[in-house]
């Protein structure tokens, strides 16, 4: 028997008073899966996140939304035509009746609430469909919290690329050592744990993204000609994980001092030898620092 795929992302079926479903339509122009189709909100987890909190930041982050009570409803997995489960997403259900157009929308084209009848006109996620199906064929009141949840099969509608997260990193030198932060006991990824100045690229470049993130996180300022490309991590946490693309970046240049500006991500940077970093060091951390250190560009972590 194939094992079952382990969830790696999350999905919010929310329904208002009057019975309507709440779509998100997805951008046609962009490799994505269901790009240009009516789905759920929701979104990928980051590392070490729980699927609770990543649900609860993609609707924060995406669209505004805060749901209190928020259940989880169902499992969706995708199956290839060699029926090999190919990801599974984790369906939660909740309720809400706002007005979709006042939300500041950062992913994808709209949100509306739909009726139930109007979904088979519409170019539709076979997943939200196979989600919605299950939702209408009878009453919901478990709260799947001692219990597996149902399992949505569905066939997968095509091959495409698997999307890889790209993260962009700042390798400051200084007297021989390097600047690391040491990230907030609560944060989701790497508590605890000392790490480059780093960011995930937006609608950006890898530059104008360490730019920007540099100086939001530590007050540090520099031009796109102040940095070149040193080494790059091509990552996976483990199985069935989003791929992740870690580019570092050598500043030759920077004004300011590095402050914490972010102290719920950050609580303080510190410049440490390149051959004597603190621990606990994120490993991909030390594998980049040794990388550069022996003047090799390109490291893969977790595919063996």
């Amino acid at each position: 028997m194939t094992a079952p795929a382990v969830p790696t992302s999350t999905a919010a079926l929310l329904v208002n008073d009057d019975g309507h479903y709440l779509l998100h339509l997805r951008d046609a122009n962009k490799n994505i899966c269901g790009a240009g189709q009516w789905s759920l909100p929701g979104g990928h987890s980051e590392p070490g996140e729980s699927l609770d909190a990543v649900i609860a930041r993609q609707l924060r982050e995406d669209a505004g939304l805060h749901i209190p009570g928020l259940v989880p409803f169902a499992a969706i997995e995708t199956r290839s035509d060699t029926d090999r489960p190919t990801s599974r997403v984790q369906v939660y259900r909740g309720r809400w009746n706002g007005d979709p157009a006042s939300l500041p929308l950062t992913e994808g084209i709209m949100l509306r609430w739909t009726p139930a009848e109007q979904i088979p006109w519409l170019t539709m996620d076979p997943r939200t469909t196979a989600v919605i199906r299950h939702h209408r064929a009878g009453p919901h009141t478990r709260h799947h919290t001692d219990g597996p949840l149902p399992v949505l099969r569905v066939r997968s509608t095509g091959t495409k690329t698997v999307l890889n997260v790209i993260g962009v990193h700042l390798y400051p030198e200084r007297d021989g050592k390097v600047l690391l932060g040491l990230r907030h006991p609560d944060s989701a990824y790497a508590p605890s744990e000392h790490h480059f100045l780093a960011g995930h690229c937006e609608q950006e470049s890898a530059v104008a993204c360490l730019i920007r993130e540099a100086t939001a996180e530590a007050g540090l300022v520099f031009a796109a000609e102040d940095v070149e490309f040193v080494h790059a991590v091509h990552l996976l946490d483990a199985p069935g994980t989003q791929p992740r693309m870690q580019l570092v970046f050598r500043a030759r240049r920077w004004q300011g001092e590095p402050q914490v500006l972010e102290p719920d991500k950050c609580v303080g940077w510190g410049w440490w030898p390149a051959d004597a970093l603190p621990d606990p060091t994120v490993a991909y951390t030390r594998a980049a620092i040794d990388g550069i250190r022996r003047g090799r560009p390109y490291t893969e972590l977790g595919w063996a």
